[in-house]
């Protein structure tokens, strides 16, 4: 049966998304969503799901409400399974409830999932517990963006300034000088703590704090969009969200989409805005595996080889521990073995140094009279250095071509951010990610971000390409990348304002 979801996305960060909201957009035919949701949030849609943009912005609109309403209906009517990914909550000022009547309207089934919504989670994210036991213990939650088309305005700032506690103003940002004088000439005192917070909860996060004062005279100005907080938690800071290592820092990540996900996570935990620009895509490659039983090792060198090997080794089910068994398996390094370990393989060798050059120098030499045969699984194009070095070992080398690296289709808005240097740091995993990154963005325009490598290999195809490598990762795995990132990017800019 089809149904229309009315999803609560959150206020931005991703995780703040529900189990029951991921749920339905896995499985959702069509995802209309809004401007404030999470962009990283579409990810979770099947690759053949229609996503409908209606976002809003002020003084544009994609789509008039009637239009949205419409899209939704329609596409339930033609049996589609839709979901309306709303920032914040559906019901909490975001016009939930008239999509909902115009399901009803139009005898369409629907369900509501509550999303975080940004008159909590924005000031949370900023440090400010909206209700305090020894500063406040009331909260009111108000627009201040009413309906035009209505004819009456309900919101009485007099009774607002009134009440008392601590006041929480959504879509306020436009009117914030008019709302902060009426809210004085209501009683509240001029010197009351305000604060506002502008992409709550999102890495590019911003909070001033200030007094209502300021803003009624307009020296101090709230951009939109932002959750305002008046009242003495205003004052309060108990931050920690501004306060990550890598907060007001925007890092590329080039690696393949499918390994994309893992570290971009990571970076987020950390504060960064993560802008992905996959250099380089992963497809496979026809190959049948040959009979293992005669081998003394086999010889993986990414994560990727591993997965290629084990899922398409052996159509339609794949491979398991047990075709191995017998086989002592060598991996290049962490990764790799931790990608075996995954199916139940433990690597008997990983050297030192995560390169090729350390793998042939770990390498035992053939024991007498033991088989001498090696199978190495990797990409259609590497580096000779293993089969090579191995062969001056002793060994009879084989190498099976289990998956290929291919330029990956870029966005253009990514590419050409990235290009004005509209970013800290660009991360290198591999050097095709290095040879497609620099095929698709060309020359930066201004300085160069700095450029963080996986390791030697990596470093040395940036900087045949022209690129300056300011740091490589010790140990060469993406913890590492990470480590490196660290110590190469200073905190970067609070986003705390006073004003």
């Amino acid at each position: 049966m089809s149904t229309v979801a009315l999803v609560g996305a959150g206020p931005g960060d991703p995780g703040l998304l529900t189990r029951r909201g991921e749920a339905l957009l896995r499985v959702a035919d069509v995802v209309v969503y809004d401007r404030l949701a999470s962009p990283a949030l579409l990810d979770l849609a099947r690759p053949d799901a229609e996503l409908v943009d209606v976002g809003k912005a002020p003084g544009r609109a994609a789509m008039s409400q009637e239009e949205i309403n419409a899209v939704l209906v329609d596409r339930a009517l033609a049996g589609r399974t839709v979901v309306r990914l709303k920032g914040g909550d559906p019901f909490v000022f975001g016009r939930g409830g008239e999509e909902a009547e115009a399901c009803i309207a139009a005898g369409v089934e629907f369900e509501v999932v509550p999303g975080v919504t940004s008159a909590i989670a924005a000031p949370a994210y900023a440090g400010i517990p909206v209700t305090h036991r020894r500063v406040s213990t009331s909260v009111t939650i108000v627009t201040g963006h009413e309906d035009p088309t209505k004819g009456t305005i309900d919101t009485d700032w007099d009774a607002l300034a009134r009440t008392g506690g601590t006041l929480v103003i959504l879509m306020g940002a436009g009117r914030s000088r008019e709302i902060a004088s009426a809210l004085i000439a209501g009683g509240r005192p001029p010197t009351t703590p305000i604060a506002a917070v502008r992409w709550g909860t999102r890495p590019e996060q911003r909070s001033q704090r200030s007094t209502l004062a300021a803003v009624a005279t307009g020296e101090t100005t709230i951009d939109a969009p932002s959750a305002i907080v008046v009242g003495e938690v205003a004052a309060l800071d108990v931050g920690w969200f501004e306060r990550r290592p890598l907060f007001g820092r925007t890092v590329v990540v080039t690696r393949a989409r499918e390994q994309a996900s893992d570290l971009r996570a990571r970076l987020e935990v950390l504060g960064a805005e993560v802008v992905e620009l996959p250099a380089i895509a992963v497809e496979p490659v026809e190959f049948t595996v040959p009979e293992l039983s005669g081998s003394a090792w086999i010889v993986f060198t990414s994560a990727n080889g591993v997965r290629a090997f084990f899922d398409r080794g052996l159509a339609p089910a794949g491979l398991d521990a047990r075709a191995l068994g017998g086989v002592r398996v060598a991996a290049i390094g962490p990764g790799t073995a931790d990608a075996l370990a995954r199916r139940g393989v433990r690597a008997d060798l990983v050297p030192e140094r995560f390169v090729a050059e350390s793998l042939v120098e770990a390498f035992p030499a053939p024991a007498a009279g033991a088989s001498t045969r090696v199978l190495l699984a990797r990409a259609e194009e590497a580096r000779d250095v293993l089969p090579e070095g191995l062969t001056a070992k002793g060994y009879a080398v084989e190498v099976l071509a289990v998956y290929r690296t291919v330029p990956a289709a870029v966005d253009a808005g990514a590419v050409e951010r990235v290009r004005r240097g509209d970013v800290d740091a660009v991360t290198f995993t591999s050097s095709s990610t290095v040879r497609n990154f620099v095929a698709a963005v060309g020359a930066f325009a201004d300085a160069q971000p700095v450029v963080v490598s996986i390791g030697p290999v990596t470093s040395e195809t940036a900087r045949e390409a022209g690129l300056r490598v300011d740091t490589e990762a010790a140990p060469h795995t993406i913890d590492g990348v990470i480590d490196a990132l660290l110590s190469a990017l200073p905190p970067g800019a609070t986003g705390s304002l006073e004003t």
